[in-house]
Order: structure tokens, then sequence, then C-alpha cells
């Protein structure tokens, strides 16, 4: 369903205050909402004392119904600023249907200038934030917030994570009752850490019987200012009356925590060996990034400009989810760039080159807000990109091209990240519980953790061989910027993209070849991309003066994209995939059984591959995954999504089909 209201409809009180028209209620109180939210919320779940009490490494999950104007988290943030130690975690999952555009979000959170260290650095990230699961990374990776955008019943039961104290602040019962039923309160039991802690402001009686109905035990406490009182209570257990929710598949579940020594090594310094190795240093550990070459990003994340590109289904499929959970993912950390050098949000236009693709985007324009994405006449289509198109098309505004060296850079530069460059990694060995890096006779670093991030060449150890890997080989031509080319002012797509100028060049591309191995950029394949040019525009070959340019005397570069059969990437931990035929025999007889048995994982061995020509989208996200597989915490993505992205997959498919 498109989205009728992308965001929340406000009006603003002569304090300023806003109001929902929606809901017809008040987002905060109008005595105190940060008194309110104090006393609620964060008393009440005693806050302050457990964010003092963790431990070194350890963290906190805070979860929420109805983000609102994030004042709750604003202020769940500030005292853990105030009381927890360093080295420690503050992580908030939060809900909300209709989140606050921008611009209505900055306007609500002005109204406390006591809170404006924190607010200006959640309104700096706060963009991209598009249906499902959005992931913010704050301080530096010390607070990371997950807001779940859409209904609570559709989002909540998608969540994989422990949650150690809930704030239910959705609007009140009486004016927002979907957001106070039973069947969302077993969410919140599914989702609850034992001893979890529960807070409301509302003390009305149904709500506490539905609470205590779930599992939680419940009881009325004073309330502040004009409410007399309000409720807070605990987890106690499962209701024996209620079904108890299925437990994930043992090949899905998560493995057993690795307990000591926090250190890993991450093969490969692409987009998805940095992104790794920078989730995994902004939680504490101490990561070594082996390198072959002489620098990060020298394969297929090395070219000039690389697309923002999003490539969707109007069916909501688990790659849909993960590019529009990605593209925001991303679109966030470039805040942290240098726009117009390292990256530029400029849009992205796909033309409607034919009549297939052009109903195509018509069913994609229905089932996304605009603000994501929405056609554009030939008219205006040729106004935003500033040259002659041959067709209308399908406008990403939030999109743009990025210089993936200059991502790859800045995630490696973590102080908590070591990069070892001219380390080619030739062999793996597992010793005494750690993992050894060898080339030839040379042991080149060894962990209890290891991540391959090395796109295809990772079928080289014999523990991630039989992953479906292949490569495909793309190459780039480097076209001069010229007087008249200059007004190309977007992106520009068909088969192949053009990219406004960095740098006095536009990148051209990118081809496709499944069969050739080598590396050397082609005249032919220059030709394939001049044709790809006078596809997308005849306007702009001629601006570029493209017509009258030798292919054999084009600059270029060719690399080796990484993609497997369903065309998501291989995210998560890897199992030893002999004793997994064997433990989950049965299922080549009956696909229908859910064996008891756990997974034989090879602990500690991790894969981040398989990205395709997707990976400014997906790989900083997967990078965020692996992170919450390995320390147990919130999953940034649907349960159903990590699972579509799971190495396990393809030994599951082997044994049920008998092939991959």
């Amino acid at each position: 369903m498109k989205p009728v209201m992308p965001h929340a409809q406000l009006d603003w009180d002569d304090q300023g205050r806003p109001h929902s028209r929606l809901f017809d209620d008040v987002y905060f109180s109008d005595k105190s909402g940060l008194d309110e939210t104090r006393y609620v919320f964060i008393e009440q779940n005693r806050l302050a004392e457990r964010f003092a009490a963790l431990p070194e490494g350890g963290r906190l999950v805070v979860g929420e119904t109805g983000f609102g104007t994030g004042l709750n988290f604003l202020c769940a943030w500030e005292v853990f600023e105030q009381h927890a130690p360093a080295g420690t975690r503050l992580h908030f999952v939060s809900v909300e249907k209709y989140p606050l555009s921008p611009p209505d979000l900055q306007r609500a959170l002005a109204l406390w200038p006591e809170l404006k260290v924190f607010a200006d650095q959640l309104l700096a990230q706060y963009v991209a934030i598009h249906q499902g699961f959005q992931r913010l990374v704050l301080d530096n990776g010390r607070v990371t917030l997950t807001l779940l955008i859409g209904d609570a019943l559709e989002q909540l039961p998608q969540l994989d994570a422990q949650v150690d104290a809930w704030f239910l602040d959705g609007f009140a019962p009486a004016k927002n009752p979907d957001m106070w039923t039973a069947e969302l309160f077993v969410e919140l039991a599914r989702l609850a850490a034992p001893d979890s802690t529960i807070s409301t402001f509302t003390s009305t009686g149904w709500v506490r019987r539905l609470l205590n109905a779930a599992g939680f035990k419940m009881k009325r406490t004073p309330g502040i200012g004009h409410k007399w009182e309000i409720l807070r209570g605990s987890f106690i257990g499962w209701p024996e009356a209620v079904t108890a929710p299925l437990q994930p598949k043992p090949w899905f579940a998560r493995p057993a925590a690795l307990t000591g020594e926090r250190s890993a090594l991450v093969i490969g310094a692409g987009l998805a060996g940095c992104a790794s190795a920078a989730s995994l240093a902004a939680r504490g550990w101490q990561v070594t990034l082996l390198e072959r070459h002489d620098a990060v990003a020298q394969e297929a994340s090395g070219n000039p400009q690389g697309v923002l590109y999003l490539k969707l289904s109007a069916h909501g499929t688990a790659l849909s989810q993960l590019i529009v959970s990605g593209f925001g993912h991303t679109r966030r950390l470039l805040e942290h760039l240098h726009r117009g050098v390292d990256w530029d949000d400029c849009g992205v236009l796909q033309l409607a080159f034919n009549a297939k693709e052009a109903e195509r985007q018509a069913q994609l324009a229905d089932a996304f807000a605009e603000d994501l994405l929405h056609t554009l006449d030939q008219a205006h289509a040729e106004e935003r990109a500033g040259i002659s198109l041959p067709s209308g098309g399908l406008y990403y505004p939030e999109g743009g091209w990025v210089h993936p060296p200059a991502l790859c850079q800045w995630q490696a530069a973590h102080p908590n990240i070591q990069v070892l460059t001219h380390h080619d990694v030739l062999e793996l060995r597992q010793v005494d519980g750690r993992w050894q890096a060898w080339d030839g006779d040379r042991l080149l670093a060894d962990a209890p953790v290891v991540v391959l991030a090395g796109a295809a060449d990772i079928k080289r150890f014999p523990y991630s061989s039989e992953l479906p890997l292949k490569r495909i080989r793309g190459q780039i031509t480097r076209l001069p910027q010229t007087g008249a080319s200059q007004n190309l002012s977007t992106v520009v797509c068909a088969e192949g993209y053009v990219a406004p100028a960095r740098l006095g060049e536009h990148t051209l591309g990118a081809s496709f070849d499944f069969h050739n191995d080598d590396l050397t950029p082609t005249a032919a394949e220059h030709a394939g991309n001049l044709q790809m040019l006078e596809d997308i525009s005849p306007d702009l070959v001629t601006r570029l003066g493209a017509d009258s340019l030798q292919p054999e005397t084009l600059q270029g570069r060719a690399a080796f994209r990484c993609t497997s059969p369903d065309y998501l990437p291989i995210v998560g931990p890897l199992a030893d995939s002999q004793a997994f035929a064997q433990t989950y025999s049965v299922l080549s007889k009956d696909a229908r059984q859910i064996p008891d048995t756990p997974c034989p994982w090879l602990d500690g061995l991790y894969v981040n591959s398989g990205h395709g020509s997707r990976g400014l989208i997906t790989a900083p996200l997967s990078g965020e995954l692996l992170a919450a597989w390995l320390d147990k915490e919130p999953l940034p993505l649907p349960r159903a999504v990590a699972e579509a992205c799971h190495p396990n997959r393809f030994a599951l498919r082997r044994l049920i089909r008998g092939k991959p």
C-alpha cells in the first residue's frame, strides 16, 4: 500500500508545541514534557543506576512504542552520557508509524535547549528515514538508534532483539487504541529480556490487565504533575495461557556468544571489509584489516564514482527491504564525508527507456512514498537533469554518486582498526580457538574471530569454498568534463549510468561480462559504454564530444563484482558444511522437519560478501548485521531479511532440493 501520510501531520499551539492532527493528541505534556519523560520513563526503569552498573563492553537495550519527537530517546541518551562508564553502549529501538519530517523534528526539539547537544547529532543523522528498519549510528558508535518505521504490529514481529527496558509511549489509549492491544503486548513480552522493566504514563485499568496477562507484573505508582497515577512493572516470564513464540530454526539461530578477547581479523579492505571492521571497532573490538594491495578499496570498491541507485520491487521482497534500509544507512554515513568531492546527493534518474520499464516504474511509484522515489515526465526529467533526454523516468531525490574509496578510508581510520596492506591471506587455520591467517609459511595475524570480506576470492578457503559466488567483470569509462557537460546535474541511468563530473571527470559505465577474467580495460567495452551513453542522451554525447572519441584512447578501469544466485549478499556466521549436511540430513526426506540439534558452527568464522553492483547500499548495513550477530545485539534488519542473507541458506537448499 502506498503510504498516504509518510510524515506526521502537525499543528502547533501558541507556545510552539506540536499536536497530532490525526490522533488529536499532544506529543508531550502541556506542563513539562521533559520532567514527565524523566520521571515516567527514566526513573521508573531505573536507567541511571543500570547505566552506571554496566560492565566494560556492556550495553543496555531500550525499546519504545512511539518515537514521536524523539524526546524520550534524547533523555535516555543524556542519562547514559552522565552515568555510563566508558566502553559501554546504549541501543535504543523505537517504532513509529508517522515519523516527523526533518523540519518538524527540528522545530519540536528546539523547545528543549538543554538537550541541544544530543538533538543536533540526531538531526544531523535524521535523513533518508523511510519505511521499515532504519539504523542511525550516533556518538561515534556508542549510541545506536534503530527506528522501525511503520505500523507497530507489522514492525515489531520482525524484530530480533532482547529489550532490557520498555517505554510505552503511544498516543493516549482513548485516542490511539491500536497501540495498546493484547497482540502488541505479547510482542513486547516476546522481545523482553529476563528482568526487563516497563513503564508508561497511562494508568488505565484495561492496559494494566492486558500487560499482566502478557507476562508483565504491573503496578500503579504515583504520577507527576497533572497525572495522578502511572504504571510501571517488570517481566516475570512467558504466561502459560499464551502460546510460546516460535524459536528460530537452529540453522538460523545465533551462535553461542564468544567470551574473552574481543579481537577480529577482517580479510579484504573493500566496501564489505571496511564496513565490517568499522562496525566491530565501534563496539570496542580490536580489528586487524588485512589487504593484499597497497591501500584500501583497490578492486571493485575503487571506482571513482559509484551510484546510490535503488533497484526495488513493488512487492516488498527481502531484497527490497534490505535496499531501503541499506540506502538510508549509507546516506547517513555519507554525512560524515565531504559533499562534492567524496559524494553528492544530486539525485538519480532512471529513464523509462521502454514500455515495460515505464510500467515497472509506475508500480514502484504506487508502492513507495514520494520522498523516496517518484516519476517525472520528460519535460521535468530534462529540467532536473539539465540535458535533453529521450524520455521521463523514475527519480530518487536522495540518491546520487559516491567516491567509494573515501567511504572505505573514513571507516578504516577508526582508532581500533589496524590496516595491514600487502597482506595476502592464502590459508586459514583454526588452532586452539583462534583463527590464523597465513601467507605461505608466514603467519600474518591471528584472532578468535575472522570475517571473510574478499568478494569471490573467499572461495579459496575450504570453509567457504561451497558458497555459490560468481564474478562479473565490469568496466567504467572516464570522460573529461567539458563546458557544455557541466549542465548535467543528476546521475542518469538506462542500461548503464553517467554521473555529473567529480574533479573534472564524468564516470560512465558499467559493462557486464561474465566470461572475461582479464582486468585490462578493453577498447571494445569502452565502445559499449559509449553506446550506453548514446541510449541515455544523444544530447550529452554531443556536449561531451563523445561522438568523436576513439575507444582505444579512453581511460577507465575494470574490476570484478561478486554476486550470489539470488542476488542477496551473504552475511553471517559460517557452519561446517559436511557436518551441516549430516546433522540435518532428515530435511532431504521431509523439508517440514525442524530438528532441535544445534547448528555445527565454525566458531568465530563470519562472511560478508556477494554484494554485486549494490555494495554501496548493502555492504555498510551488512557490517552492522555482522556485528549484531557477534555481539548479540538487536538486528538492524527484519529477522526474515537477515535469514534471507544468511550463508546457511545455500546448504539448506542443497539438502531440500538437491541443488544450490
